[in-house]
């Protein structure tokens, strides 16, 4: 050994004179750690041993006082019962902000409960009932036998006329549309009546054996006879399917009096060889058997199309349960094969150029429907590529074509995009809605704007409105 480092350590002062009271203390301002060296006096005995001792301590005496006083003061110590001394926060700050807020969080408490039973909430099953108030039921004298129009609404209003599709009838095919809360607001400004094919109408009787059902041109001049009952000068019609195909036709041979159509899923070609095949073989099941399960596999496809359990399997559900218990099978198969021996509408977009006229002058088109027309078609619908076919026969300025979403049989699927298209296209008519001031301009002076905004003050907004809007593409984005 060294002999200055001996020396030194045989002295009073064995580390030297700047070593004299030294001791170890934290570096905060709190004392974290206890100082192992303050009892270190110059009159204990100068020892290494004894400097070890007192630095680090030893395991074979005190044991007692080793447990009771702690390296790190204010932890408690196992064993001897203080519980009641505080934790103190470690000095680093992102644990000091966890302790935080850790402690101002709430402790719930956890109760015990005791099951006793199960029992299932079933939800509100769905049907169709005519239990609506606001409807009259009317039946009018037609040349080929009476027939049911449900009137609903103020007759004082502009009319909306609508005709159903087959194996429904006014109840299952538009009340949850006219019931939907936006239409029924629309609605206020409207009267509909609803016309039911002979023998279609909720709780109808068999039609007689001697009953010659009407072809379906004779549908359509049936309707002449209701717009006369009523008083009516001219409608808006709404059609879905069959029901469209017979306004459509009705529109083509009095343009006077259908101011405008909206077509869902209309078929404007006749009946194709495998239509007719199945049709002929629903309608001698029907009037045989009653209502098979492939009769209404075919009326579920005619409607839904295919994937139609997968997709909206309640709604499914409730049309099956129709068909099968509330369909009276001979009235149904009369209309189908009415239906099924259908012509084609006549109609078409052509315009022929006359040697009398200039050169790329067109002839007023007079083949195809005059009225403005709204074509809707679901996107899941089988009747698809028969939407496409009747808007290649319309006139392109009259006409929009428009395809939803995720949905075939669109009133009842997606109610609330329907509602918004058939809004905006009777917008488009100056329906439904009182328009605001429109903007200045050269060609409109104050005097015409100041009695526009007269004329618009009246009580009837239907007809008051002098601002028409026009629709020319499909006013839905989705």
């Amino acid at each position: 050994m060294d002999r200055t480092f001996s020396n030194a350590l045989l002295t009073d002062e064995p580390f030297g004179p700047a070593c004299r009271n030294m001791s170890y203390r934290s570096l905060a301002a709190d004392r974290v750690y206890k100082a192992t060296t303050d009892d270190l006096q110059p009159e204990r005995k100068n020892s290494v041993g004894t400097v070890f001792k007192k630095a680090f301590g030893t395991l074979s005496s005190s044991p007692r006082r080793r447990l009771s006083e702690p390296l790190m003061s204010g932890v408690p110590v196992i064993g001897t019962g203080n519980i009641n001394t505080p934790l103190r926060k470690m000095p680093t700050s992102a644990i000091s902000e966890e302790a935080s807020l850790l402690s101002g969080m709430r402790s719930e408490t956890l109760e015990e409960v005791e099951l006793t039973g199960v029992r299932p909430s079933l939800p509100a099953v769905r049907t169709f009932t005519r239990g609506n108030t606001g409807v009259e039921e009317v039946y009018v004298d037609t040349d080929n036998g009476p027939v049911c129009v449900a009137v609903q609404g103020d007759r004082s209003r502009p009319p909306i006329l609508t005709y159903h599709d087959l194996g429904l009838n006014y109840v299952t095919s538009f009340q949850t549309f006219f019931n939907y809360s936006e239409m029924r607001t629309l609605m206020s400004n409207f009267c509909v009546y609803h016309v039911n094919a002979p023998g279609q109408e909720e709780g109808a009787a068999p039609l007689s054996d001697d009953y010659v059902f009407p072809s379906i041109d004779e549908l359509a001049n049936q309707l002449d006879h209701v717009l006369r009952y009523f008083g009516l000068q001219s409608i808006v019609g709404l059609g879905v399917g069959a029901g469209g195909n017979i306004l459509a036709r009705f529109a083509y041979r009095q343009p006077t009096k259908v101011e405008a159509l909206c077509l869902i899923n209309v078929v404007s070609t006749p009946a194709g060889w495998i239509e007719y095949g199945y049709q002929k073989l629903n309608s001698r099941y029907l009037k045989s058997k009653g209502m098979t399960q492939g009769v209404m596999d075919y009326l579920m496809w005619h409607h839904f199309g295919k994937g139609t359990e997968e997709r909206n399997h309640d709604l499914a559900r409730v049309y099956r349960e129709y068909f099968e218990h509330s369909v009276h099978p001979g009235n149904l198969a009369a209309f189908i094969d009415s239906y099924v021996r259908r012509t084609d509408l006549g109609i078409s977009r052509s315009t022929p150029t006359s040697e009398s006229c200039p050169a790329g002058r067109r002839l007023s088109m007079t083949t195809t429907l005059q009225m403005p027309i709204i074509n809707v078609c679901g996107a899941l619908s089988p009747h698809q590529e028969d939407t496409v076919t009747l808007n290649s026969r319309l006139d392109p300025t009259k006409s929009s074509w428009m395809k939803v979403s995720d949905c075939s049989m669109v009133l009842e699927e997606v109610p609330q995009k329907m509602c918004e298209a058939l809004r905006l296209f009777l917008q488009g008519l100056g329906y439904a809605v009182r328009l605001g001031r429109p903007p200045l301009t050269v060609s409109r002076s104050a005097e015409v704007i100041s009695k526009s905004i007269r004329q618009s003050t009246s009580k009837d907004s239907v007809r008051s409105s002098p601002w028409p809007f026009r629709i020319t593409e499909n006013p839905l984005t989705a």
